[in-house]
């Protein structure tokens, strides 16, 4: 640590201690520690005394290493991260490099031919995804200042909502063609981690997470129903009582998926146990099995409206169905919305309804 370089910082204006914390990014929790590293020129006022620091601190650190870093991280591989960034394996391979050499500390270690995050390279994890929003709320915000409709939109979604969302989405890049739109499909454990770790900016799903550090509101009904081949023999048969499914094989999604624990809830709350069922990571895994005759399913109303009216599946007349959930916009609770996210979530909000209204017509 002797030997390590320093950094002059000159501000522009005298500032308190605090205030250089919040610039520099470095939480309540490390600022005693941050303390003991900066050295303040003798003979400075009281009230002065911040106008001049001289940070004993690493190598530049460059956005670019951070870039790499959060790739490799986020895919634990060099060779997906490369793939990601469109560069070769080597050039990551430094770029990583230099960023160990330059706090040194491994921020990965190698365990057969699998490597993982060293306890520097959680730190470092955390701090890269902190410059990262700070950097993309300076752009909207500057973006703000000029009065420009544009920015980026980062939405991760669940994939039963990948039969809606891209009809939303034409709309809204129609009205607002500068703002560039990022959608992820995937499963929930995938969305709810996006949304931790602040890589989207709104996640849509049936079934809000709990916590207080997030904020949902509903924007559109989610009715689940259950459904069948054309031919199966309850197709034909009305208000189908709960103990006459007990005799049938369900396909399911996965444990803790939304319909899955509304399948659950349901045969519980008649005193019954699930029955029979055979569990499938996807909705077109669930319609193709229904369709080849091996069961039935519970499944979103929006996920099957081109089978219904192809007539290769059959939504059953069963009592208490369909199930009415709702679909829900989620971001971070307390998250500056840029203009760009502000604009998507008042056009959801309201066209969500119009798409809502157009689909029960077509019942």
């Amino acid at each position: 640590m002797a030997n390590m370089p320093l950094m002059k910082m000159k501000l522009a204006m005298p500032v308190s201690f605090t205030r250089l914390m919040k610039l520099l990014a470095i939480p309540l929790s490390r600022q005693k520690t941050a303390a003991k590293r900066l050295v303040i020129p003798a003979g400075e006022g009281a009230t002065n005394r911040c106008a001049s620091f001289t940070l004993k601190t690493m190598l530049p650190i460059t956005l670019r290493q951070l870039q790499v870093f959060a790739a490799v991280a986020r895919h634990l591989s060099h060779s997906r991260a490369s793939e990601e960034l469109y560069l070769t394996q080597p050039a990551v391979s430094m770029q990583i490099k230099q960023l160990e050499q330059s706090i040194g500390l491994p921020l990965f270690e190698q365990t057969g031919k699998q490597i993982h995050l060293t306890e520097a390279g959680r730190e470092m994890l955390q701090y890269s995804r902190n410059i990262s929003q700070q950097l993309e709320e300076m752009e909207a915000v500057f973006g703000e200042m000029k009065g420009l409709e544009r920015g980026r939109l980062n939405i991760a979604a669940v994939s039963t909502a990948n039969y809606f969302m891209p009809q939303l989405l034409a709309k809204f890049i129609h009205l607002y063609p500068k703002i560039r739109v990022h959608l992820q499909v995937a499963n929930r454990d995938t969305v709810l981690k996006q949304l931790a770790d602040n890589a989207a900016d709104f996640a849509i799903m049936g079934q809000p997470p709990e916590g207080a550090d997030m904020q949902s509101e509903s924007f559109m009904p989610n009715p689940l129903v259950v459904i069948a081949a054309p031919g199966h023999a309850l197709a034909r048969k009305r208000r189908i009582k709960p103990a006459q499914l007990a005799q049938e094989t369900f396909l399911l999604r996965e444990q803790g998926s939304g319909t899955r624990g509304v399948a659950e809830r349901f045969f519980s709350g008649h005193r019954m146990s699930l029955p029979a069922y055979m569990e499938m990571d996807t909705n077109e895994a669930i319609k193709q099995s229904v369709q080849a005759g091996m069961g039935v399913g519970i499944i979103s109303r929006h996920a099957i409206e081109l089978e219904l009216e192809t007539k290769r599946l059959a939504v059953l007349d069963v009592e208490r169905f369909p199930i009415m959930r709702h679909w829900h916009i989620v971001h971070r609770k307390g998250k500056r919305l840029s203009t760009a996210s502000q604009a998507f979530r008042k056009f959801l909000l309201t066209e969500a309804e119009a798409l809502a209204s157009s689909a029960t017509r077509r019942k």
